[in-house]
């Protein structure tokens, strides 16, 4: 799809300082712009590419004035970076606006589906499944029995929404994410063989909650699993059963959040860390990637390593642990004399 400089700058109430008639079909890094493409500058590193730019239309703070010749269009707007990423954002909708249901697809009698939604081929839509307003289920994708979807949520493909789940308006669960598989529940009988826990609660992910690729959120043994309003989680992440996740909290990849664990709200947390089971994590802490959290944590901690301890005593810890062989050496030069001296 093409636009016109005079078309991006109204949705960006940009000014045009160029061609309003030149058009692009893709987007670049401005490094890397060619014809036909879009950009923009907002970092000041990046301010020599624009002279030497083959992108069509290059968006640009309004302080930003050539000191030299330059060829792309530049649509000049407060914020760039911020600009850019609202035409991200609408390139994506553009680029997502499916609507219809293809074949072939299975969807249940008793499924009730709302207005001016997409559900891709080779679907599964199972009994008494709920499904809102401007909903896409991209193909081959399975939604159990009884699972509540809401509003403008977008599932990827190979995604799989086991029975009873309930998820939020707004929500984006990315391709080949697993919500509601059973949690890892076993009992050891005299024999020392296992016997499995049936897992019968569900999981709740509130609105406005991004799952990343690949993360699996496992249902709880009795009540919710509950990610909250606004949490991000990214790829590959492990959820176990009964864990909660409070509002706008962020989490990286790989991370590992074992059964019963409570984290608050507006926390961040690195990539693969490991949080053990049925601890509680206090409002706005901060994790550094690959800690191990094996205790109790309050509010506003920043933690690092594994087993964890407060950011700061890391850091000053971290200046012996690099230089320990030099330490050992001079202990062992200090008794030497010592010892000699006797």
């Amino acid at each position: 799809m093409n636009f016109t400089a005079q078309q991006i700058a109204g949705i960006l109430e940009g000014d045009i300082v160029g061609d309003p008639e030149v058009e692009v079909s893709k987007l670049s890094k401005i490094e890397e712009g060619t014809e036909g493409s879009l950009t923009f500058l907002a970092n000041p590193k990046y301010k020599s590419y624009i002279y030497s730019t083959k992108a069509s239309i290059t968006i640009v703070n309004k302080t930003f004035e050539p000191e030299n010749e330059i060829t792309t269009t530049l649509i000049k707007v407060d914020d760039a970076y911020k600009s850019f990423s609202k035409l991200l954002e609408y390139y994506n909708q553009v680029k997502l606006n499916k609507h219809g249901i293809e074949q072939p697809t299975f969807i249940s009698e008793s499924a009730s589906l709302g207005d001016d939604i997409y559900v891709g081929a080779f679907s599964y839509i199972g009994d008494n499944v709920s499904i809102g307003q401007n909903v896409k289920i991209f193909p081959n994708t399975y939604i159990g029995d009884n699972v509540s979807i809401g509003n403008n949520t977008i599932v990827f493909s190979g995604a799989k929404i086991y029975s009873e789940s309930i998820i939020g308006n707004q929500c984006v669960i990315n391709a080949g994410v697993i919500i509601g598989a059973d949690g890892f529940g076993f009992v050891p009988d005299e024999n020392g063989e296992y016997s499995k826990v049936p897992q019968t609660g569900n999981v709740i992910i509130e609105d406005h909650v991004d799952v990343g690729a690949a993360t699996t959120i496992d249902r709880a043994t009795l009540g919710s699993t509950i990610i909250r309003r606004g949490v991000k989680l990214d790829n590959q992440i492990q959820i176990a059963h009964n864990v909660e996740i409070g509002r706008n909290t962020v989490i990286a990849a790989q991370t590992g959040i074992a059964g019963s664990s409570k984290i608050g709200e507006n926390c961040q947390i690195g990539g693969q860390v490991g949080i053990a089971g049925h601890i509680t994590i206090g409002n706005n802490v901060r994790v550094q990637a690959q800690s191990g959290i094996g205790r109790h944590v309050k509010d506003n901690e920043v933690l690092q390593g594994s087993p964890s301890f407060t950011y700061g005593d890391w850091n000053k810890s971290y200046v012996y642990f690099k230089n320990l062989p030099k330490i050992v050496k001079m202990i062992n030069d200090l008794e030497k004399k010592v010892n000699g001296n006797n």
